[in-house]
């Protein structure tokens, strides 16, 4: 198993020996990454991942990439800064709503695999199918049969993606109980991160053990050698964003492509002829000027 199992009880112990695990197992700890040397590390990534994404196009690759893992633990974050320079018109993030009835009737893998990759195309799935394993499970919204049913087939499902092509890539990110609590707490009075606290996150406190107890039985049956799990350490941000992108990029077996050269052509030089006045446009206010 490729997990430390750092959400079961002992993420209660994880700020106090974040520092010694993380020179254990190579990650950053709790010291927070220098905020110069992020932003020169997490350019420099941005470019590869924009050559990678040429690849990908060129070649025809599909590259499926789950993000889950604690509430608040960063996963959105993660996903911006790997979406930030990608083309859009080749990558997209998929993060679906609750399950309309129409939806609640159908097979439950069928409304993701609608939305997996095509050729040259790379999916991020901020949470997944793994919603059933997370929250369905400990909130009680599934039963035990379809829960049974769930750990049955997913890992059968993966193995038919990675055995048509498919690069999957499964990130869980592992944040402790204080650092989430913080996180919570900061959005409380943010205008712009408010939306982010809902009664489900909340609960997440509460139910700290037995998302612990759910991610571990998760990882026993889905942590399979064709598309395993991969832990990344979150309460310092700006790590985890580094981490991650490092490492989907040393996944992807992606080369350089040289861009096709590009000639600007000469301006033409301006019509002869009348134009409306511009007088007749209406203009946004210069909201800006009076500042």
């Amino acid at each position: 198993m490729t997990s430390e199992k750092h959400d079961t009880k002992h993420d209660k112990k994880h700020a106090k020996n974040a520092s010694k695990s993380g020179k254990k197992h190579g990650h950053g700890g709790s010291r927070r990454l220098d905020k110069t040397a992020y932003e020169k590390e997490l350019r420099r990534l941005q470019i590869e991942l924009v050559s990678m994404q040429q690849w990908v196009t060129a070649n025809g690759a599909r590259v499926l990439v789950i993000f889950e893992g604690r509430d608040a633990a960063g996963k959105g974050g993660a996903i911006k800064r790997v979406m930030q320079y990608l083309n859009p018109r080749s990558a997209r993030v998929v993060a679906l709503p609750q399950p309309s009835e129409r939806e609640k009737g159908q097979w439950y893998f069928q409304r993701y695999i609608e939305r997996l990759p095509t050729t040259g195309e790379i999916v991020l799935m901020d949470r997944s199918w793994y919603n059933r394993a997370g929250v369905e499970r400990v909130m009680g919204y599934c039963t035990d049969e379809q829960y049974d049913r769930f750990l049955d087939q997913v890992p059968a499902l993966e193995r038919m993606l990675v055995d048509d092509g498919i690069i999957v890539l499964k990130y869980w990110y592992s944040v402790s109980d204080t650092e989430q609590e913080k996180r919570f707490r900061s959005r409380l009075n943010d205008p712009m991160r408010r939306w982010k606290l809902s009664e489900t996150d909340l609960l997440s406190i509460t139910k700290w053990e037995d998302y612990s107890r759910a991610k571990d039985a998760m990882f026993a049956v889905t942590d399979i050698d064709e598309a395993p799990w991969w832990t990344i350490e979150s309460d310092d941000k700006r790590s985890s964003r580094i981490n991650t992108i490092n490492h989907l990029l040393s996944q992807i077996p992606y080369e350089h492509l040289d861009p096709d050269a590009v000639d600007f052509p000469e301006r033409p030089g301006a019509l002869d002829e009348a134009r409306p006045p511009i007088g007749e446009h209406r203009f946004v206010p210069d909201h800006a000027a009076a500042l």
